[in-house]
């Protein structure tokens, strides 16, 4: 079955410990609901730096990705609907969905 990323990008932050509390836990009853499909539940990013082509390095990111996740799904249709109900939408953050392409099969 193909595997999709879905990359969160932006959100706001929770105002205080509570409203993070809430909103993590809205988060973990989301993957509860994809049951099996969850093949890595989260990965959030901390301490990003970017490489530039001249070597240069600079804390930060040049993007809002902040963490993904990698869901299974039958289609991206199916991986699209997933996304829809993912609370991450709720905070005003993005989600990105792409197919993950299997290098080992694709060599074969």
């Amino acid at each position: 079955m193909p595997q999709y990323i879905f990359v969160y990008l932006g959100g706001d932050y929770p105002s205080n410990p509570e409203e993070g509390n809430k909103h993590f836990a809205k988060y973990q009853e989301w993957l509860s609901s994809l049951g099996d499909a969850v093949v890595s539940p989260a990965i959030p990013f901390k301490d990003t730096h970017t490489v530039h082509p001249d070597s240069k390095i600079e804390p930060g990111t040049t993007s809002a990705m902040s963490g993904l996740s990698i869901i299974k799904m039958p289609s991206m249709d199916a991986a699209l609907e997933a996304a829809k109900s993912c609370p991450f939408l709720e905070i005003n953050g993005t989600l990105e969905v792409s197919e993950m392409i299997d290098m080992k099969s694709e060599a074969n």
